[in-house]
């Protein structure tokens, strides 16, 4: 029974000492200006060497605790708060990165291989970014016809009696029996007949006043919506029609129909709505930050999942100019030719839009560090220093970003372990701000 709790006893020992040892060799590798910690089995550090060094030794300026940089002393020893030995900082490193700007950090080969430290350029390359977005189909406004009659009347005979039948221009839609057409026509063919008897009158009055009463009879039946092709048969034989046929004013569908057999209509009620869909629009959101970008006349791809494989090209049209509160995009109307009808209203498709930004400088997208308040990278300086740098970016495309200030072509940024470098940034100033209140 003795034996296994001397056993088990000297397992614990050795398990604390093990763990002890690592934290200060990983801890040592962050330490300023330290190399490769040496391991010991004791506990208490070695005695240190003088501040006051032989010639060509490195001056040590003060101890540190490797895991709390902000506490220092002025001699080697045994930090009180964690039991980390402390690690020297030399006065080489502490005056050069005096001369550099606030929060630079210097990091040995060794260390930065640790870490996994790797590098990217400053470079200036041609850009071009692809904006992708959901789009709606939907129908052009100004290809939408509104049939109305411009009499009250009776409808009598419906040609198009369903919603959706599609209609050509000039195709009959309906007849409509009106009083007060009729009776237009009736004034129509007396003031043709008085011009005709009166117009060889010897009173040119007579024969001028004939002429007048003609014209505004037949001006006011081409207002009402009669045809030349009507009028003309009107004069031809003489008898006015009870029922005036309504034609279709363009090629299209209909998309709304109110027009059933004997039901009265009037001036302001919309008999028949027909949308031409040999052209459409596709209507997309975009961020605020992608609008931009977009200009009108820009040429834009539409896919839809009914036809696979294929996108329609078309055309930025308009850009409307209020922001959605909800959504915070922007609305970008866009131009589509529809042959075959392959694009068909309230379809959601896939638009995208390729923008050339021409020849730009960028820096990779992992160099960048963010935040919240402000974008920053950390340049390679050379003998391992770093030195973080605010920029000021452009939008995002290929794996880079646009940089719009604090970089030159030819910039050397970390693009691996730069939160790492970070941290160990924040901490050093931190540290120098706090260093006096803790010197021992």
């Amino acid at each position: 029974m003795k034996r296994k709790i001397i056993v088990s006893v000297a397992a614990l020992v050795i398990l604390g000492s093990a763990t002890y040892l690592s934290w200060s060799y990983i801890a040592a590798w962050f330490a300023p200006g330290a190399s490769t910690p040496a391991v010991s089995n004791s506990v208490e550090p070695k005695e240190p060497k003088a501040t006051a060094t032989p010639s060509g030794e490195r001056k040590v300026l003060y101890w540190v605790d490797p895991m709390h940089p902000a506490y220092r002393s002025d001699k080697p020893g045994i930090a009180p708060d964690c039991g980390m030995q402390l690690v020297p900082v030399y006065a080489d490193e502490a005056e050069e990165l005096a001369k550099l700007p606030p929060g630079t950090v210097r990091l040995t080969a060794e260390r930065q291989q640790l870490i996994g430290v790797k590098l990217g350029k400053v470079e200036r390359r041609a850009v071009r970014k692809t904006i992708r977005a959901v789009a709606r189909i939907t129908y052009d406004e100004t290809r939408i016809a509104h049939v109305h009659s411009k009499v009250d009347g009776w409808i009598e005979k419906v040609f198009v009696n369903y919603v959706g039948a599609p209609v050509r221009r000039g195709e009959p839609l309906f007849t409509l029996y009106s009083p007060e057409l009729l009776a237009t026509q009736q004034e129509f063919l007396i003031a043709l007949k008085a011009r005709r008897y009166l117009s060889d009158s010897p009173t040119k009055e007579v024969a001028a006043g004939t002429a007048t009463l003609y014209q505004a009879a037949k001006k006011r039946l081409e207002l009402w919506d009669m045809s030349d092709e009507q009028i003309r048969r009107l004069e031809e034989t003489g008898e006015p029609e009870k029922e005036i046929t309504f034609y279709s004013p363009h090629d299209g569908f209909v998309t709304e129909r109110k027009a059933y057999e004997h039901q009265r209509v009037t001036t302001d009620m919309e008999i028949y709505t027909i949308a031409d869909l040999s052209q459409v629009w596709a209507v997309a959101d975009l961020y605020e930050y992608e609008a931009p970008l977009v200009s009108v006349g820009q040429k834009v791809l539409i896919s839809v999942p009914s036809v696979p494989g294929q996108a329609l090209q078309g055309k930025v049209s308009y850009i409307y100019p209020q922001l959605d509160p909800q959504t915070r995009t922007i609305k970008v109307r866009m131009d589509f030719l529809n042959p075959g009808l392959k694009l068909r209203p309230d379809m959601f498709a896939t638009a995208e839009v390729e923008v050339n930004l021409g020849e730009q400088l960028v820096v990779p997208v992992d160099a960048v560090l963010d935040s919240g308040t402000q974008r920053y990278v950390f340049l390679a300086k050379g003998q391992g220093y770093f030195e973080p740098r605010e920029v000021t970016l452009g939008p995002r495309s290929d794996g880079y970003f646009l940089v719009l200030s604090g970089l030159k072509v030819g910039d050397t940024v970390v693009t691996s372990a730069n939160f790492l470098i970070d941290s160990e940034s924040r901490l050093k100033q931190a540290t120098a701000q706090m260093g006096s209140q803790h010197q021992h």
